[in-house]
């Protein structure tokens, strides 16, 4: 299907466009065998099930343009198009404008964006392949931005490059997709160790993601069930101090709200879709959700387990 939209564009606009054939199986081998045939200076990667902003280009190239010569990669914003298909869908729609485009934000100040996204990311060509391009890893992308950092080099984030993904709508695919991305955490921590990068900003923002397994244990282990038992008025965990935790959090999310609202979409004339109902939700419960999942695909790294992508 791919193939043919391609060529259908190829005709109907007159455009430029080759496509290239790669026999072998793993998303690793088409990204590297896309780098061999590449000669321009950038390269930008993008999934199927991704759509573009009229000026997500445009932003993608001045940033790297304007940015020092150090520069490796500058990540793309993405965001959920499909939030209007159920309410998986419309919490995921928080978490990637809210949670998501945060973190990206914080680590961009350090200049040391920890994922160049491979649903959406613009990288310098001669950098790529003097790191020998892609890894055979799960998590691709992070295994790359790391080994950037690793050699010194800046990752930026670019906040009004936007694209809009298609998210799981199903739990059994959302799963299986938070666990990956779990996992290629963990590979990236085994493949590039923090404590080994030069630069201690990027020691700094690439170590706390080895303390977010004990988080996410601890939440699962202790959090939740610490939860349930004071439902019963058993405060033995969790007590009723937690409940100042609650407006904080709020605080937090709605000044991000706003943030993402006033400089990002109306700066590009987009409008944010009305979800209340899923934003409570999302404060409430997504963590719930989140911590379990992730700590299964730790797990599955632990144990060298079967890679699934679907």
């Amino acid at each position: 299907m791919t193939v043919k939209e391609v060529y259908r564009a190829k005709k109907e606009l007159n455009m430029n466009i080759s496509c290239i054939d790669e026999p072998n199986p793993g998303k690793f081998n088409a990204l590297n065998t896309g780098l061999k045939n590449t000669t321009s200076k950038y390269v930008i990667t993008l999934d199927a099930d991704t759509l573009l902003h009229k000026k997500a280009i445009k932003h993608l190239v001045s940033r790297v343009n304007s940015a020092p010569s150090d520069i490796a990669a500058v990540a793309g914003s993405v965001l959920v198009r499909n939030s209007r298909d159920n309410l998986l869908t419309k919490l995921q729609e928080w978490d990637y404008f809210l949670s998501i485009s945060s973190i990206k934000r914080m680590q961009g100040m350090f200049q040391g964006t920890l994922v160049a996204q491979g649903a959406f990311s613009i990288y310098k060509t001669t950098i790529v392949k003097s790191l020998g391009g892609w890894s055979d890893a799960i998590g691709e992308d992070i295994v790359l931005t790391w080994n950037m950092l690793s050699k010194n080099y800046r990752v930026y984030f670019e906040p009004l490059a936007i694209a809009f993904t298609d998210a799981p709508t199903k739990l059994i695919h959302f799963i299986r997709q938070r666990s990956r991305w779990a996992r290629g955490m963990i590979e990236g921590l085994r493949m590039v160790k923090p404590w080994k990068q030069p630069n201690i900003y990027y020691k700094f923002l690439t170590s706390i993601d080895l303390l977010i397994p004990y988080m996410d244990f601890s939440y699962t282990f202790f959090f939740i069930p610490g939860c349930v038992l004071a439902l019963f008025g058993k405060f033995y965990i969790v007590g009723p101090a937690l409940i100042l935790v609650l407006p904080i959090t709020v605080l937090s999310f709605l000044t991000l709200f706003f943030y993402q609202k006033k400089k990002v979409f109306d700066e590009l004339g987009l409008v944010v879709r009305k979800n209340i109902f899923a934003f409570i939700i999302f404060l409430l419960g997504y963590q719930l959700l989140m911590s379990p999942v992730s700590l299964w695909g730790y797990i599955q790294e632990l144990f060298n387990m079967k890679r699934i992508w679907k």
